[in-house]
């Protein structure tokens, strides 16, 4: 009996994708914690948002907490990627926890602008998602009412500030880069002397992702962004395939997530991953389409990333 001829699939997988040096080094904090204090050691909020890799850090003795409070005081915590309000390390060390910090430098970028342009007088304008941790810690990073959220171009119509020639604004560094520039031309037209980011917010593992989804888009029938549903980056990618001309761009988590009804009488397929999405998680997908189509791989590059950020000093080994 002849063996079903699998039907022919081309795999436009997308470069960069998948982990960024800020997932990477939050990750590596983790491990070395664990490392250096045994289990457990707490972790506030996800790590990062991806489930795959949260349930691994479990697994080696992490544990994950809403927060700070639900932390006993002789246990090390880390602070997820997204940052947080300057009130969580302020009650760690009141507590004389060991905290470290494992922040993305890139939203700490954003902390030390905000800070700065707030010591100059300005008030902050904020552009980001409500309730996302990084929103939730870069505006803790000033007092109340220092730093106002805006979601959309429409939302700058609505604005009361308190001096419209005293304003700056800063960005959540994982939002769509194509949505945001909307946003800034709306807060530019309405306040002409807001000031900008010396180097632009969004950081550049997203810029890339969503680059490298853009130059993919055009030749595939359908899009996978490999991601967590609570992940604002891969969101985006989603976002970004669809408004690029792939009508049918999802995301998943897992192999396992694949609508394959929907996929029926693809011949191509675009595959690419949120900054916190795992490379295991990847090829598992791409190796679930293999099973059941004679599959090529093409690879879409549009950057080489060689980004790393060092861990923090309390974490090396000495010299």
């Amino acid at each position: 009996m002849s063996e079903t001829v699998k039907p022919p699939l081309t795999i436009y997988l997308a470069a960069p994708r998948g982990f960024c040096a800020g997932v990477d080094r939050a990750i590596k904090i983790v491990e070395m914690a664990l490392q250096k204090w045994g289990a457990p050691v707490y972790v506030r909020h996800e790590i990062v948002h991806n489930k795959f890799v949260v349930d691994s850090l479990r697994e080696q003795g992490a544990v994950f907490v809403a927060e700070l409070d639900e932390c006993p005081d002789d246990r090390p915590v880390i602070f997820s990627a997204h940052g947080v309000p300057k009130s969580v390390p302020a009650a760690a060390a009141a507590r004389e926890m060991i905290y470290v910090d494992a922040t993305c430098p890139l939203v700490s970028k954003v902390h030390i602008e905000a800070q700065r342009h707030s010591e100059n007088g300005l008030q902050m304008v904020m552009i980001g998602h409500e309730g996302h941790p990084e929103t939730i810690g870069t505006m803790g990073q000033l007092p109340d009412g220092e730093v106002l959220l805006v979601e959309t171009a429409e939302d700058v119509a609505g604005l009361q500030v308190r001096d419209p020639e005293q304003l700056a604004y800063i960005t959540q560094t994982t939002l769509s880069v194509d949505d945001t520039i909307g946003i800034v031309a709306a807060l530019q037209a309405r306040f002409p002397a807001i000031v900008g980011p010396h180097k632009e917010d969004i950081c550049y593992a997203t810029t890339n992702r969503q680059e490298a989804v853009k130059a993919m888009a055009s030749r595939t029938d359908a899009m996978l962004v490999v991601g967590a549903p609570n992940s604002s980056n891969s969101k985006r990618l989603v976002e970004v395939g669809r408004k690029a001309g792939c009508e049918y761009s999802q995301l998943v988590q897992r192999a396992t997530d694949i609508d394959w009804r929907a996929l029926d009488g693809i011949t191509s397929i675009g595959i690419t991953a949120g900054a916190s999405a795992p490379e295991v998680l990847i090829n598992e997908v791409v190796d679930a389409f293999k099973g059941k189509y004679d599959a090529t791989v093409e690879v879409i590059e549009t950057a080489v990333e060689n980004v790393e950020f060092k861990v923090p000093r309390v974490l090396r080994e000495p010299a």
